[in-house]
């Protein structure tokens, strides 16, 4: 047979194979037939395979999948695609990579309708299910006229025939009390509930345990289904409701006490976005459980005989106090403020009712002021419902002051349950002031999280500069920085991102007045329709330049001028909004030119396209540098 594969002489280049338009109104699932062959043990930057997803009318491909590891043999990828009503062209990537002896190759791509995991186990893939090997009990591929067991059976569920094929595990070469076998699906890749169906066989002379269980990408093991003793010598039908909102793989595990145990088969896995039973699952939405505080506490709420503990505040803008963390104009929740902040108070924010048995990560912004000691002043707890013990799962330790510092927790439990924010202030010496904003929840752990695939379009500076590139003219440019920048009285604390990340900034004390620095991107596909781009930019210091945003479009000279600001804006970062249509491939440039002195450190960090019209408006305020109401908090 034939495989196509990517020439090597080209080193550190991409190769790039298009499909053509493709249209699914249904689930389908893409199942690619791969190998990355390699002949050195290990290189700094290895090749890499990505599969990308473009839908028609989006400037950014979406990585749906990537490899790296080599292997000496076919692999198979199984990646489930959701109903969409727009075209779209899967775009394969080989990247090369500095590894002059490796060769990636790809034999097969087939887009089938339906899930990855359901398998009728007829083609030589076996739909990507693949045996966890065991010297002594696997499962096999049965049925096709081949006589291989002593169990076999006679026809296969599928077809009914002895030409059809299934899975089945015999007990004959068991050497151990309790050995056990295991056939592992495909791992789920995009959100689904429902009722997985499946028939079996299973014969037994003595004791054998049939069981389906849910794995998690931290390993986690939850039982789903298991056989109830009865005889089957027939094909049975086994139903069973379904929940994986976020990666999983089924595994079908057989257990056997003796070599006379018997055998099990299995065929015609199948899913339905239905639930089997009646249940009307009502799918959580984690997104009820966040809240910006832009509008109202959304789902959060306090306890009245507590007292006010938090506060919802915006600060006047103005220079020297920092502004939320949502826009740096908006709302976030204050505790220990003037009115309440005797000592022994106690601030306790309680969030909406979790349910049980589901792997979350929690992340929020926080930031504090002025306390002498910092450790302990905020704290997580997990409020059990059906009993009143709290468990306390995060507590601040030490971070910079004045800096919104990201922070991301895991938990499972198996009740339902409530986050509660604690905010306490011992003595009158402890009290500052707590700030927390941005809370959001997400299903599954936040290191699965972090190793899903960025979403396209957004650039953090946390790995690398994304898209954009420096455009060199004379000294001025954009360095990549954590932390705070050396001169004082100017440039940001901390990125946006996390607090402890990375930003780009131009270092004003390298550059002379007027000098511009460029932050070119590079060339993004143009499409039909209005187009949204948000970042963050910091323009802090009495000599701060400006800071301008250019769309160039491809075959013409000039840059139209999109967003501009001037001085001084704001100790916070600040949320920029532009709304621009290009139906040309275009370049966007961000552009800073040193103010008067060294004290004009200017600053960006996560910028985000996203197609369709901006949703909000940007608040367009200037201040004139030294209000009268300086330091005023608006309650």
């Amino acid at each position: 047979g034939h495989y196509i594969s990517v020439d090597t002489s080209y080193e550190g280049e991409k190769a790039v194979l298009s499909s053509p338009d493709l249209y699914s109104e249904e689930w389908s699932c893409v199942r690619l037939i791969y190998q990355i062959a390699t002949t050195s043990d290990t290189s700094p930057d290895p090749a890499r395979l990505n599969l990308y997803l473009r839908k028609e009318g989006e400037n950014f491909d979406r990585l749906l999948w990537s490899a790296k590891e080599p292997s000496d043999s076919w692999l198979i990828a199984s990646l489930d695609l959701m109903n969409s009503t727009r075209k779209y062209k899967l775009v394969l990537e080989g990247e090369m990579g500095q590894d002059k002896s490796t060769s990636i190759a790809i034999f097969e791509i087939k887009i089938t309708s339906g899930y990855c995991i359901e398998c009728d186990f007829e083609e030589n893939h076996l739909c990507g299910y693949v045996n966890r090997w065991n010297p002594n009990v696997n499962w096999f591929v049965g049925g096709g006229n081949i006589r291989n067991s002593q169990s076999i059976l006679p026809k296969d569920h599928t077809l009914n025939s002895a030409l059809g094929h299934y899975m089945y595990v015999d007990s004959v070469y068991v050497k151990h009390f309790q050995e056990v076998a295991q056939l592992i699906s495909p791992k789920t890749m995009a959100p689904i509930s429902g009722c997985l169906s499946f028939y079996y066989q299973l014969k037994q002379e003595s004791s054998i345990v049939f069981t389906v269980y849910l794995r998690d990408m931290s390993g986690f093991y939850e039982e789903i289904w298991k056989t109830d003793s009865a005889l089957n010598a027939d094909w049975a039908l086994a139903e069973v409701d379904f929940n994986a909102p976020y990666p999983m793989e089924v595994i079908f595990e057989v257990a056997f006490n003796s070599a006379k145990g018997g055998y099990v088969a299995l065929d015609d896995i199948s899913f339905s976005p239905v639930y089997c039973s009646n249940q009307t699952g009502t799918l959580f939405n984690p997104a009820n459980a966040g809240c910006n505080f832009e509008e109202d506490l959304c789902n959060f709420y306090q306890d009245q005989k507590d007292g006010p503990g938090w506060s919802r505040v915006k600060v006047k803008r103005n220079v020297y106090r920092a502004g939320d963390h949502t826009t740096g104009f908006g709302y976030y929740l204050l505790a220990n403020t003037k009115f309440t902040s005797q000592p022994g108070y106690i601030g306790r924010l309680y969030g909406p009712t979790l349910p049980g048995n589901l792997q979350f990560c929690l992340r929020f912004y926080y930031a504090l002021y002025g306390f002498f000691k910092m450790s302990g002043t905020l704290a997580v707890y997990i409020f059990e419902e059906n009993h009143v013990v709290q468990e306390k799962i995060w507590s601040v330790l030490d971070s910079p002051k004045g800096v919104w510092t990201q922070a991301e927790i895991s938990f499972k439990k198996p009740m339902p349950c409530k986050v509660v924010f604690v905010s306490w202030c011992k003595s009158f010496w402890d009290c500052g002031l707590v700030a927390l904003d941005d809370v959001s929840l997400s299903l599954g752990s936040c290191q699965a999280a972090d190793l899903l695939l960025p979403s396209p379009g957004e650039c953090t500076f946390e790995k690398d500069e994304c898209v954009f590139t420096q455009k060199k003219r004379g000294r001025g440019s954009w360095h990549r920085k954590r932390g705070p920048t050396p001169t004082s009285y100017t440039g940001p604390k901390g990125d946006h991102t996390t607090g402890v990340g990375y930003y780009m900034y131009i270092e004003a004390s390298n550059m002379v007045y007027g000098q511009r620095a460029y932050l070119v991107s590079r060339s993004l596909r143009g499409t039909s329709g209005k187009q949204c781009l948000t970042f963050f930019y910091h323009m802090y210091g009495a000599g701060t330049g400006l800071l301008s945003v250019y769309l160039k479009k491809e075959g013409d000279e000039e840059e139209i001028p999109l967003w501009r600001r001037t001085g001084e804006q704001s100790i916070s970062w600040l949320r920029g909004l532009i709304e621009y249509e290009s139906d040309t491939n275009y370049q966007i440039i961000f552009e800073a030119i040193r103010g008067v002195s060294i004290r004009s450190d200017t600053a960006i960090d996560d910028i985000l396209f996203q197609a369709g019209p901006c949703l909000e408006v940007e608040e367009i305020q200037f201040s004139s540098g030294y209000p009268d109401n300086l330091n005023e908090i608006e309650y």
